[in-house]
């Protein structure tokens, strides 16, 4: 159990670290930290990415009951999210790093609402935030409860996991279109238009 739980922590802590790490990325007003934390964020994914995938490849290489083997059974539920952050998340976080790094020879810019819009793409965080909240019955399941075994923790589990993905999909995208509407330039109006004597 103790083995198992060793593989399942870091995994853990790694999706989690990229999932609080991606939630902050809006909230930046310096474009200089916002490159800094883009950047930690795209270590922390793609070595989660990395991790993950090894662990569910050495579950599928290696037959019997090694705390390998239940380690990648644990990750299975994540194996999805992990696989989307792996497609979605990571070239939305490299185009965010390089879009921030536009503006390396002025570090004292403030971030536009154009970059910020898209640190809260729903697409940039959801999938990290997702991994890490799939990992945890993985995390659970290694200490030795198991969530399945009772129906009747079985079926709030599910409900409150769906519940707080909705949560977390809701949130994300209405901050994403708050910031959109804010980098959105204004039109100017014609003064023909609003002129009353105008013919």
């Amino acid at each position: 159990m103790e083995s198992q739980l060793t593989i399942l922590l870091p995994v853990a802590a790694l999706w989690l670290a990229a999932g609080v790490v991606a939630d902050g990325l809006p909230r930046l007003h310096n474009t200089r930290v916002l490159r800094r934390r883009t950047g930690w964020l795209l270590v922390l994914t793609l070595t989660g990415v990395a991790l993950t995938a090894a662990v569910l490849g050495g579950g599928l290489l290696s037959g019997g009951t090694t705390p390998v083997d239940r380690a990648a059974a644990g990750l299975g539920l994540a194996a999805g999210p992990a696989l989307v952050a792996a497609v979605c998340s990571v070239r939305r976080v490299r185009r965010l790093w390089a879009g921030a790094g536009a503006f390396a020879s002025a570090p004292a810019t403030p971030a536009p609402h154009g970059l910020r819009a898209a640190a809260a793409h729903p697409l940039l965080g959801l999938p990290l935030q997702v991994t890490a909240l799939a990992t945890v019955p993985a995390v659970i399941a290694a200490t030795g409860t198991d969530l399945g075994a009772d129906p009747s923790v079985t079926g709030p589990a599910i409900t409150v996991g769906a519940l707080a993905v909705a949560a977390i999909a809701v949130r994300h995208a209405l901050r994403h279109s708050r910031l959109a509407e804010r980098a959105q330039p204004d039109v100017p109006r014609s003064t023909r238009a609003t002129n009353p004597l105008h013919v």
